[in-house]
């Protein structure tokens, strides 16, 4: 068995997002002032610098961008593992788990579309990307 998973602790700065997952929703920033959309969380725009963000929430639809597939064991977590980049339709960048996949790299497509779920674990809800339309192997 391995050791317990490790799992992110709020802060200021990230409590809306962590509250959105566990509402069952992506929540991103979006700068008032160039529009721009992003992701991690953050008090000002890492586009323009501008500190006027309003908090939006996203589809949590998102087309895979890169694909790896790690057979090392992690906290918490059986090999093999996918992780992927996913692009998200709202334009930010997220490294994620991609559940309900075989672990052959073959099956996984740039470009696969996928759409974000919730796994909790010890009172925070962690989001992973599930792919729609896609033979889903067994393994989860």
């Amino acid at each position: 068995m391995s050791p317990a998973r490790a799992v992110p602790q709020p802060t200021p700065e990230t409590a809306h997002f962590w509250e959105g997952t566990l509402a069952g929703e992506l929540r991103l920033q979006r700068c008032t002032a160039c529009q721009d959309t992003y992701f991690p969380p953050q008090p000002w725009c890492p586009r323009c610098g501008s500190a006027d963000v309003d908090v939006v929430v996203a589809s949590g639809s998102g087309r895979v961008l890169s694909a790896v597939v790690s057979h090392l064991p992690a906290p918490g977590l059986d090999p093999p593992v996918v992780l992927a980049v996913v692009g998200l339709d709202e334009g930010p960048q997220l490294l994620t788990n991609l559940a309900g996949v075989s672990p052959d790299l073959d099956t996984i497509p740039i470009g696969l579309a996928v759409q974000v779920e919730y796994e909790a674990v010890d009172g925070v809800a962690l989001p992973r990307f599930r792919a729609v339309d896609h033979r889903e192997s067994e393994a989860s």
